[in-house]
């Protein structure tokens, strides 16, 4: 009997990812395309979303040519990506509103308008901090009605792709259940459209696609379609989980109190439960929905943290090497800087905070003399963004008291290549990492998913443990995890005062 492929897609905000998978986790074909962006006024983020399917075209039809005739085995194909935005299309799947991702900031004044009035409800009922289809679709009839009449549907970019390869009816657009907290517009817990919620903020439910499993099957890959990229006709096509949470998937993180850190432009800390209690005091993570009926991820993801690690790179380390040595050189400098980089504090929030929603709040050094160097703010950096994740795992804590945290942290993105990120992660936290470096657990963990969909996967744990992942553990150590203490307190009371310094100030 032939071996049995699945495809996986991840639309994401500059390129489009896909590969070709077996059920033993082995890549059998990748490929990459990027995807355009007008960023011509300051502000404005669109992308459209003809130019996004046909970027998703070039990759399949990529993967197509690279198998050949293999490609008559793959049995599924499931999307994954960027988990907050929106876009209208029309009726027959027209792009009415193009893509609009949260960097697309000129909805912001609707955010807070609506997180005056609605904030405790969008905590408690949608299990988010930071609604971004919500506002969005208000700053869009209020501000451009002439679209918002045209628009049958508003959607995640993923739906209105797996729905243009389908050719499906616009009333059959679907959005997988991980992809709602972000909304603002859901019922987490019953994994519904929240009449409260929309009715509250004006929204007609009957614009709002279908939700849907993980691993439901959403439609079937049309023959139009199926010519443009070389590929068999009818292959079904899976929701899939958004981007952070299909990297969960394929990282293992299937067990009440799994955690794992995604070290990448959008770094993210997430955290398996059994139940979803809110932060009221602290609103330091969301929840969304886990794979299983009454199981949700914690999670919080850190605005633009990977972004802010290339920008020191890029304007304090020179150009005279390639990217990736750049990287290694400072990294080697950094090596030789003490646990709290000698005092050296540093606040990485460049672009604002997402839990708590906080658009003002910006980056800050402190406590730098003339002996510090450029390693000493890169590792204050780094560590910055491990303070935060300590604070979250101690906030997540607080909420949960009968929790007992994992000793074992997944570090999975591109960041988990770094030694050093590593150790400064386990040292904080008092945690052993484990590294999972060159694997791409979204794209694996959405195989999975094709898998599951068409019956061919019974236990995704099963099948993580059994694909043989090359893992790295990093221990902490005990020393330096002991001197840290002392700074995430510090780091906490520097934060807010250069929240309160920002709010001030702009």
């Amino acid at each position: 009997m032939n071996e049995i492929y699945f495809l996986a897609v991840d639309i994401g905000t500059s390129y489009i990812k896909a590969a070709v998978y077996d059920l033993k986790g082995n890549q059998k074909a990748n490929m990459q395309v990027s995807v355009q962006s007008d960023t011509s006024q300051a502000g404005i983020f669109l992308q459209s979303g003809e130019d996004i399917y046909n970027s998703v075209l070039s990759a399949l039809r990529g993967l197509s040519r690279q198998i050949g005739e293999e490609r008559n085995r793959i049995a599924a194909i499931c999307f994954t990506g960027q988990m907050a935005g929106f876009m209208g299309a029309g009726p027959h799947w027209e792009d009415v509103t193009t893509w609009s991702c949260s960097l697309d900031i000129r909805y912001a004044p609707y955010v807070k308008k609506q997180i005056d009035a609605f904030g405790d409800d969008f905590l408690e009922i949608s299990g988010t901090n930071g609604p971004v289809m919500a506002p969005k679709i208000a700053w869009l009839m209020n501000e451009f009605p002439e679209q918002a009449k045209k628009t049958a549907k508003y959607m995640l970019i993923s739906s209105y792709v797996a729905g243009r390869l389908g050719e499906s009816d616009i009333e059959e657009a679907a959005v997988g259940s991980s992809y709602i907290t972000w909304t603002g517009l859901a019922d987490i817990r019953k994994r519904t459209w929240s009449r409260e919620l929309c009715e509250n903020l004006g929204i007609p439910m009957e614009k709002l696609p279908r939700i849907v499993n993980y691993h439901e099957i959403v439609g079937k890959l049309s023959g139009t379609a199926a010519k443009a990229v070389s590929l068999p006709s009818g292959i079904p096509l899976v929701a899939g989980a958004g981007d952070k949470i299909a990297g969960c998937v394929g990282a293992g993180i299937l067990t009440p109190g799994d955690t794992t850190f995604e070290a990448s432009s959008y770094a993210a800390v997430s955290v398996l439960t059994n139940s979803y209690h809110p932060n009221p005091d602290r609103k330091d993570y969301d929840a969304i929905p886990a794979l299983e009926d009454g199981l949700f991820y914690l999670h919080r993801y850190f605005p633009g943290s990977g972004i802010t690690l290339q920008w020191f790179i890029d304007t304090f380390c020179g150009k005279e090497s390639s990217a990736i040595q750049t990287f290694k050189d400072i990294e080697a400098l950094t090596e030789n800087v003490p646990a709290g980089s000698e005092d050296l504090m540093a606040v990485g929030m460049l672009g604002g905070s997402a839990m708590p929603f906080d658009g003002t709040l910006r980056g800050c050094w402190a406590g730098h003399t003339w002996s510090h160097r450029k390693e000493h703010f890169y590792r204050a950096l780094l560590e910055g963004f491990a303070y935060e994740l300590a604070l979250t795992l101690d906030s997540i804590k607080t909420m949960y008291p009968s929790w007992e945290r994992r000793t074992d942290i997944v570090l999975t993105g591109g960041g988990s290549g770094s030694v050093l990120w590593a150790q400064i992660l386990a040292d904080v936290t008092g945690c052993t990492v484990i590294k999972t470096e060159g694997h791409d657990t979204a794209l694996w963990g959405s195989a999975l998913l094709a898998g599951k969909a068409v019956g061919a996967v019974s236990d995704i744990r099963a099948a993580v443990q059994g694909a043989g992942i090359k893992a790295e553990r990093v221990p902490a150590n005990d020393r330096n995890t002991a001197v840290y203490q002392k700074y995430i307190d510090r780091y906490q009371k520097l934060l807010e005062k250069i929240r309160s310094f920002c709010a001030e100030s702009f």
